[in-house]
């Protein structure tokens, strides 16, 4: 299906640039070639309508803004427009603040029903990952990215250009924001100070265990959660002999 919409995509523009570059068309081929254009654009319609009302089952949630679909048998990636969410799954950095939250409430949202994917001609059809990107339906009508939004798990995000929703997907921001909805809590990203002791003995996503000092770039953003067995440390020694390793991009 999407590789056909790319291809009409591609027909469409060529037959245009044939259409107003060559003087030698006479005008009944002009006509001609006006009306394949047409023919060509409506039958682009029909295909991202038929796209737009298929539904598909998730089979699994990545983080707050990333999840896979099962679309014809093939399990495929989609990122969310229009909203970010917390770092949870990158090992380069530490899971941020609300992060777990969000990636909880997606898959309270969605994991294991069947959503509605729509495209948005706005936004490319990929990312520079291969994700697709989309918005999210349930079967009710609801605007997942914009349900993210509303509750404070997400922020807006726009990348280079506005898309569809951007305005109600704002509005919404503000209002969470307004209201002191998830992460705009003011008590959402406190840290619990265990003791006197600075160094954060974080876990990442793929259970390495990492510390980073007060200098380091990260510091600030990682949250000790010491119920998932992360700990506060008075020394690097201290630190090293439990197992833990000094951030990379710490100095």
């Amino acid at each position: 299906m999407f590789k056909k919409i790319i291809v009409l995509s591609v027909l469409i523009s060529f037959t245009m640039s044939i259409t107003l570059a060559s003087a030698s068309i006479s005008s009944t081929d002009r006509v001609r070639l006006i009306e394949m254009i047409m023919r060509l654009i409506q039958e682009r319609k029909a295909l991202v309508k038929s796209d737009n009302s298929n539904t598909y089952l998730v089979s699994k949630i990545v983080d707050g803004d990333t999840l896979d679909v099962n679309i014809n048998g093939v399990i495929t990636r989609i990122r969310l427009i229009g909203i970010d969410t917390p770092e949870v799954v990158d090992p380069r950095k530490p899971v941020e603040c609300f992060g777990k939250e969000a990636s909880e409430e997606m898959k309270e949202l969605v994991l294991g029903k069947k959503v509605r994917l729509e495209r948005d001609s706005s936004q490319d059809d990929k990312d520079k990952y291969g994700r697709l990107l989309r918005y999210l339906f349930t079967e009710d009508n609801t605007n997942i990215n914009l349900q993210m939004i509303l509750g404070g798990y997400a922020h807006e995000y726009t990348y280079l250009i506005p898309y569809r929703y951007q305005a109600s997907f704002k509005k919404a921001e503000k209002e969470a924001k307004d209201n002191g909805r998830g992460l705009w809590s003011s008590d959402a990203c406190k840290q619990e100070v265990v003791s006197s002791c600075s160094i954060k003995g974080n876990i990442n996503s793929n259970k390495e265990k990492i510390y980073h000092l007060p200098n380091c770039p990260s510091y600030n953003q990682t949250v000790i959660n010491t119920d998932s067995g992360e700990k506060w440390f008075c020394s690097e020694t201290e630190a090293i002999s439990a197992g833990w390793r000094k951030a990379g991009n710490c100095q």
